[in-house]
């Protein structure tokens, strides 16, 4: 029953987008390559009878449980700690509560119109005018609906977060560095259409001067949210630069994006680091490194290497390594404590060969794929500048929630 009414929900939502990209689409066990983000605010899409039944049995809950919190902080023999956790439980009701007002208000308002339009058959122009009244109350119904079930949904504690970007190239040789290069400026500039700050943390250059290696911390709101499923093997093909026969190569880049930890998240002993410092690689020259300034640090316990050398300074490479560890053993127990709603890093990203692939970008026919969504976009240079990524961002984002819905029903 529960895969009926889901369906229904996404093919209305299908049809509303299917022109304006191209889909091709994958068989996955919930196939969902659109989004929630590209309807218009004149059409919404209608939930199911049984997922609003579901719903509406949480929307009641919700409203009980504030007309008991309310009773609870109100009484004059409250003690101070119960008075707190009452409130806070209020504070996190409030964003639901306000949007269910607001939806019973224009489900009465519903009402309304349906008992004049059942009064006035006679009256046409009453009647036409109570039509369309009634015809945008049920949109903003709808509206308010959707926004409701996207409230009722389990949140992954980490989206809020800042993240840190490991870009590494893979299969291809000089040519996976120089384009593990393009697609690290891809995510800068799109970091930066975005209002968050880039701040670049390590970068290894080839002999070419492609990426090796390279890391950065974007700090923003929502950004490991937005990023989350960025985390994979990208696979290009095209021509390279220093190919003289005019022939396409296949070459593949290892993305990974990890939440950024606080410092009450993850606690680093003393004893459980390996510290090393050594000179920094470069170019020769005036800009050699004559002083230990580069620094590796090693986490014992678990054997996790991170090595800084693009600062000048031991303790600024110091610092920003311990940063990017930190992200590492905070996303390590996040996956583990949240395994079933997240896909585990080394899933993510594979061995780096060209074969396991999220992405495909084809320079010669000037497209991008997303091989988990099916959607083909033929603008490569607007995704490379970071101006088309939320199509793809945006349709892994609804396959996600399409995946928490499944689970909210069949929880009921």
């Amino acid at each position: 029953m529960h895969g009926r009414f889901i369906w229904r929900y996404l093919w209305q939502s299908r049809k509303l987008l299917e022109s304006t990209f191209e889909f091709s689409y994958p068989t996955s066990r919930h196939p969902t390559p659109f989004s929630l983000r590209y309807y218009s605010a004149e059409v919404q899409p209608q939930l199911s009878t049984e997922l609003l039944k579901i719903m509406e049995q949480r929307l009641r809950g919700i409203e009980h449980r504030t007309a008991s919190l309310n009773n609870v902080i109100n009484r004059p023999e409250i003690s101070p700690s119960e008075y707190a956790r009452a409130n806070k439980e209020l504070r996190k009701l409030s964003g639901s509560l306000d949007l269910i007002c607001e939806l019973r208000a224009k489900q009465k308002e519903i009402n309304g119109l349906k008992s004049l339009m059942a009064e006035c058959t006679e009256d046409k122009d009453m009647l036409n005018m109570a039509t369309e009244e009634i015809g945008q109350a049920i949109e903003e119904e709808r509206r308010l609906q959707n926004l409701l079930l996207k409230s009722l949904l389990p949140k992954d504690d980490a989206d809020e977060r800042d993240s840190i970007l490991e870009v590494r190239a893979g299969t291809g040789g000089e040519e996976a560095s120089l384009f593990a290069m393009d697609i690290f400026k891809m995510y800068e500039k799109y970091a930066h259409k975005q209002g968050w700050k880039f701040e670049v943390v390590d970068i290894a250059q080839s002999d070419h001067k492609g990426y090796k290696e390279a890391s950065a911390a974007i700090a923003g709101v929502g950004v490991f949210g937005k990023l989350k499923f960025e985390s994979g093997v990208h696979r290009v093909q095209r021509v390279p630069a220093t190919e003289k026969l005019g022939r396409i190569h296949t070459s593949a880049v290892s993305v990974a994006i990890l939440p950024q930890a606080d410092v009450v998240d993850v606690q680093l002993k003393n004893e459980d680091l390996k510290i090393d410092t050594y000179r920094s690689g470069g170019s020769g020259g005036q800009h050699a490194n004559t002083t230990n300034s580069a620094v590796r640090v090693t986490h014992i316990p678990t054997g996790i290497v991170v090595a800084i050398q693009d600062e000048r300074s031991q303790h600024s490479n110091k610092a920003r390594a311990l940063k990017v560890l930190c992200a590492k053993l905070y996303e390590m127990e996040r996956v583990r404590l949240h395994s079933s709603r997240s896909k585990l890093r080394s899933e993510q990203i594979g061995s780096g060969d060209r074969s396991e692939r999220i992405r495909t970008y084809n320079f010669p026919q000037g497209r991008v794929t997303d091989h988990r969504v099916g959607i083909t976009y033929h603008s490569i240079d607007d995704v490379m500048q970071g101006e088309s990524l939320d199509v793809f961002i945006d349709a892994l984002l609804l396959q996600e929630e399409m995946d928490a819905i499944a689970t909210f029903s069949s929880s009921q």
